[in-house]
């Protein structure tokens, strides 16, 4: 008997933490419930927007591509993740527009809070350790 391939809550979603095992253990959790059919993992927020910015460029061809929902740490060198979300706010292309954003970190400071819904209300703020409980909450509260 051939096994029924999982239904997955998204197609595709973004990690991005300069982390990288923060990366792997958030990425084990996401896929152990099934949460995201691809996961684009990404270390630096430099590279993250080049990725999303490459697959804009492709237009048509890259919508099926494009993540979803990315999940950001917020302290990253270079380029910190408010720098990445405004950014991303900047960019006028249609498909970056509709990625829904949450702030994933280990920061207590609620001013950290308060500046993610000063650049948008719609930024979900959840802090680490990710665990299936806050996937599937989130998943919840943002059904299409």
């Amino acid at each position: 008997m051939k096994r029924k391939d999982p239904k997955y809550l998204y197609d595709h979603v973004m990690l991005l933490d300069d982390d990288e095992l923060a990366n792997f253990i958030n990425q084990k959790v996401m896929e152990s419930c099934y949460f995201s059919k691809k996961i684009y993992v990404n270390t630096s927020a430099k590279s993250a927007l080049e990725f999303l910015n490459n697959l804009a460029l492709l237009e048509t061809e890259a919508s099926n591509y494009f993540p979803e929902i990315i999940f950001v740490d917020l302290n990253m060198p270079i380029m910190d993740g408010f720098q990445f979300i405004i950014s991303l706010y900047k960019n006028k292309s249609k498909h970056l527009q509709n990625i829904k954003l949450v702030v994933l970190t280990s920061s207590v400071y609620e001013i950290d809070r308060q500046r993610a819904q000063e650049i948008s209300e719609n930024i979900t703020f959840l802090n680490k350790p990710l665990t299936k409980e806050m996937l599937f909450e989130f998943a919840e509260k943002n059904k299409s």
